[in-house]
């Protein structure tokens, strides 16, 4: 990599990982709140999926707004209205204004998205090497935030913890203003548009059409059902461990330890190594049978997790662990993919779509699980993550039989 690749690589690592700190440290908080405002899952899945809807729904906006403008202000004006919205959940004294906090959360983070990855798709020549760092960042992000949180709460009350995760993100805004880069550094010398990116709502509606009429329909499918897993899947996590037996807290020098919260945090931690294979296998395989494989195995993983957290310590840490790789090493692939089936100056649009999917619809997920949880059972809502996984691993199926890439 040259010093600009570096340089931006350095970039949107420092602020990927800022973005995941703060999205799964709420899954921490989900188990105070619900105590501290006697709330249910079911209330508490709406209002956490409200603040990750937005998380998904402002990626569009998004990626028009990096097509036209750039990437580098998205992302400093990210960094700056994450810590402003932890600022504002600290001194949150009812639900309501921990919804308000979410909310503002949601549409600071959700420009990141489109913006880092539009940017590093069109700035870095090293496209696989760079999603796979990028990748490893995020899941350090966040396996650093359930881990931080849960460390800081065994010090502080919730609303000082929530003040103190705010501080890295004002850090990294200050840093990421002082940066000096070429975004199209890759791109040069390709037909992409002088002034960049959608100048009307005409051309939006246009570029769209254009998008959906060809085999990105099926890439958006796919990480719709991502997204649905994902959020599913790693929202009430924490709370599900925390109830089986061989994971009641313990005491230890005056202070109450979750066992729980520590598995979750070695879970996504293992999703960094996910996250490298995935970044370095879309320069050494088809990504559409790659994401069929891995979305399969996603699907056996959701059958056998409650039978094996059944079985034992061993089963269950085992299937854990194979989730955070699995879960993880999908992310890299389907965005290559994205990169593959779209042209340069669209490349914005179609990470904003990209993460519309994948957080903004994925947000059901964390609705869905809440709601499962309060009226079924474990079983029930794993069963339906297994059926999210099988619809992503056959339109995988189908791209690598009739996409592009197969012909």
């Amino acid at each position: 990599m040259n010093s600009n690749d570096r340089t931006i690589v350095g970039l949107v690592m420092l602020a990927h990982a800022m973005v995941h700190t703060y999205e799964l440290s709420f899954p921490i908080f989900l188990t105070v709140w619900l105590t501290e405002f006697n709330a249910t899952t079911g209330t508490l899945g709406i209002v956490v999926g409200v603040g990750y809807a937005l998380f998904g729904l402002g990626a569009l906006p998004g990626g028009v707004l990096s097509d036209s403008y750039g990437s580098r202000s998205l992302i400093v004006l990210c960094l700056f209205g994450m810590a402003g919205s932890f600022l504002l959940l600290s001194v949150a004294p009812t639900l309501p204004v921990v919804a308000l906090a979410l909310f503002l959360w949601g549409i600071s983070a959700s420009v990141y998205h489109p913006a880092g990855l539009a940017l590093l798709s069109k700035g870095v020549s090293e496209r696989g090497s760079a999603f796979a760092y990028h990748g490893m960042a995020g899941n350090f992000g966040i396996a650093f935030g359930p881990l931080a949180t849960t460390l800081l709460l065994l010090v502080f009350d919730w609303r000082t913890v929530v003040g103190i995760l705010a501080v890295p993100a004002l850090i990294a805004a200050f840093l990421a203003f002082r940066t000096n880069i070429d975004e199209s550094a890759a791109v040069e010398g390709q037909e992409t548009r002088a002034d960049g990116g959608v100048s009307s709502l005409t051309e939006f509606f246009g570029t769209s059409r254009t998008l959906f009429a060809g085999w990105f329909v099926a890439v958006f499918g796919v990480v719709m059902m991502s997204g649905l897993y994902y959020r599913g899947v790693l929202t009430f996590l924490p709370d599900l461990l925390g109830e089986l037996p061989m994971f009641a807290p313990v005491d230890f020098a005056g202070e109450s330890l979750e066992p729980a919260r520590y598995l979750y945090a070695g879970l996504l931690t293992v999703g960094m190594a996910g996250q490298y294979v995935g970044g370095k296998l879309t320069d050494r395989v088809e990504n559409a049978r790659a994401i069929a494989v891995s979305f399969g195995l996603l699907a056996v993983i959701a059958i056998v997790f409650v039978p094996a957290s059944n079985a034992g310590l061993a089963p269950l840490l085992a299937v854990s662990f194979v989730l955070g790789f699995c879960l993880f090493v999908v992310q890299p692939l389907y965005q290559a993919t994205v990169a593959e089936y779209t042209p340069p100056e669209a490349r914005g649009i179609s990470y904003g779509y990209t993460y519309l999917g994948v957080f903004g619809v994925g947000a059901l997920g964390a609705t869905i699980a809440g709601v499962v949880l309060q009226y079924f059972s474990p079983t029930v809502l794993f069963t339906v993550l297994a059926g999210f996984a099988v619809v992503a691993s056959l339109l995988g199926a189908v791209l690598a039989v009739r996409g592009p890439s197969a012909s």
